[in-house]
C-alpha cells in the first residue's frame, strides 16, 4: 500500500517522476501569517491657510460690477436728463408759439414768434422792420393784429397784440440750460406749419442751417422742461443764431428798460413775404378745381410779389382792356394776401366760379381801408377758358370784408 501510494505521489501523467518543490520563502521581518494588520488611524488634516489673493481677486471684482453699474445707472440717467424729444416738445408747447407776418418797408415780412404773456409777443426784428401792418397767427388760425413796440440787442422785437391773446404763455427759463442738455427749436414753414427740431446742447450744437428757414426766425428755443432758454434771431437766414435767455428776460415784461422805439414805416410801397401763397382746397379736388387752383395760386402769388406785369398773362382779354398794370399797382401798394381757402367750385355758361376767402393785411392809410389794416375777405373770381388754362375775367365781393380781429 505505502509503495502504491509514493508511486501515485511521484507520478505524471507521461510516466516521469516529478521534480521536488522548492520550499516556500518568507521575508525578513514579516509578521506571523496569523497577525492581524491594526487600522491605520489618520489624524485630521492640516488647517488651510486664507488664500489672500483669492480674496484680493473677489473684492476687485465685485468692486468694478459695483463701478460699472453705477456708471451704467448715471449713464442712463443723464441721457434721461440731457437729451429732448422734438414731437413732445411741440406738443406742450406748440400752441403758444406764433406765426408772425407783415406788410413792410424792409425786411422779409415773416417769422415766428413766442408768447410770453400780457399780450406780448417775441420774435425777430427782421419779420417786422419798419411795417405798415403786423399780424400773429396763433397755431390754431386765430389771427390778430400787432403793434411793434419797440426792438432790443440782438435782433429782438417786441410786439403788442390788438385784441384778447387765448392761448398760454410760455415761461423764459429762470437760468441758462445745463451746457450738455438737448434743445429744440420751434417755427413755421413758409406754408404755414408748425414745426420742431433738436438743435444739440450748448456744447454740442447742430448747425442751424440744417433746420433753419427764414419763417423760423424769430422761433423759440426750449429745453426738455418746456421752458424757454433761448430764441433764433439774425438780419439774415445766414447770419441766424441763438441768443441765450438772459438776453430775451429783461423784454419779455410790459414798460421794458432798453427798448428801442419804432413808429412803423413811411413807405408808399411794402411787401410782405414773397413766398407762393397757394390756397388750400376745402373742395373736391377735381381736375376743374385744382386747375381754378392753379390760376389763382399764380395771382395771389405775383400779386403778393408786385409784379404787377407778370400778372396779367393770367387776366382774360376783357379785364386787360379794363385794368391797366398802372391801375392795378394802385390797388395793391401795400397789399399782402395770406390764409387764402377755396370754399366753392361751379361751373355757369362756360364760365368757371371760384369762392375763395383769404386775409389781408395792408396800411390803414391806404385807398378804402377806412383806418383798418388786416382784413379777412370773402370774394368770387370769374374764370373762364383760355387754351389750356383758366385766366382771371372778373371778380366780386361776396359780403363785406371783416377786421381781422373780429375773426
Amino acid at each position: 500500500m505505502r509503495a502504491a501510494d509514493e508511486e501515485d505521489d511521484s507520478v505524471v501523467h507521461d510516466g516521469r517522476p516529478a521534480p521536488p518543490r522548492p520550499p516556500r520563502r518568507i521575508p525578513a521581518g514579516a509578521p506571523p501569517l496569523t497577525q492581524l494588520q491594526p487600522p491605520v488611524r489618520r489624524g485630521p488634516p492640516p488647517e488651510r491657510r486664507p488664500w489672500l489673493y483669492g480674496r484680493f481677486l473677489a473684492g476687485v471684482m465685485v468692486f468694478l460690477l459695483v463701478v460699472a453699474g453705477g456708471a451704467t445707472a448715471g449713464w442712463f440717467i443723464r441721457q434721461d436728463r440731457t437729451s429732448i424729444d422734438a414731437d413732445k416738445v411741440l406738443t406742450d408747447a406748440g400752441s403758444s408759439v406764433v406765426r408772425v407776418l407783415s406788410t413792410a418797408c424792409a425786411g422779409n415780412g415773416e417769422g415766428t414768434g413766442v408768447y410770453v404773456g400780457d399780450n406780448l409777443v417775441l420774435t425777430a426784428e427782421i419779420a417786422v422792420l419798419e411795417p405798415l401792418a403786423v399780424a400773429v397767427v396763433t397755431r390754431d388760425g386765430v389771427v390778430r393784429r400787432a403793434n411793434l413796440l419797440g426792438t432790443g440787442p440782438d435782433g429782438i422785437a417786441v410786439l403788442q397784440v390788438v385784441g384778447r391773446m387765448t392761448v398760454p404763455p410760455l415761461k423764459l427759463a429762470a437760468d441758462a440750460p445745463d451746457p450738455e442738455a438737448g434743445r429744440a427749436i420751434l417755427g413755421y414753414t413758409a406754408a404755414g406749419t408748425l414745426t420742431s427740431q433738436t438743435v444739440g446742447s450748448v456744447h454740442r450744437p447742430r448747425a442751424l442751417s440744417e433746420v433753419m428757414n427764414a419763417a423760423k426766425l424769430g422761433g423759440p428755443v426750449l429745453a426738455k422742461s418746456g421752458e424757454v432758454v433761448g430764441m433764433v434771431t439774425g438780419d439774415s437766414l445766414p447770419a441766424a443764431k441763438i441768443i441765450p435767455v438772459s438776453t430775451l428776460r429783461p423784454f419779455a415784461v410790459r414798460g421794458a428798460q432798453g427798448l428801442t422805439s419804432h413808429s412803423g414805416g413811411t413807405c408808399t410801397e411794402s411787401r410782405g413775404p414773397q413766398s407762393t401763397l397757394t390756397p388750400a382746397l376745402q373742395v373736391s379736388a377735381t381736375p376743374l378745381a385744382v386747375q381754378a387752383q392753379r390760376t389763382l395760386t399764380n395771382y395771389l402769388t405775383l400779386q403778393n410779389r408786385h409784379d404787377f406785369v407778370g400778372v396779367r398773362k393770367f387776366y382774360s382779354a376783357r379785364l386787360n382792356g379794363a385794368l391797366t398794370a398802372a391801375k392795378d399797382r394802385q390797388n395793391h401798394l401795400t397789399t399782402y394776401f395770406f390764409g387764402a381757402t377755396i370754399t366753392e367750385v361751379t361751373q355757369s355758361e362756360g364760365a368757371v366760379n371760384v369762392r375763395i376767402n383769404y386775409l389781408t393785411l395792408f396800411s390803414s392809410n391806404a385807398d378804402g381801408a377806412a383806418g383798418q389794416n388786416c382784413a379777412r375777405r370773402d370774394q368770387r373770381f370769374r374764370l373762364i377758358p383760355a387754351g389750356k388754362s383758366l385766366v382771371v375775367d372778373s371778380t366780386a365781393q361776396v359780403v363785406a370784408a371783416v377786421p381781422c380781429d373780429n375773426t
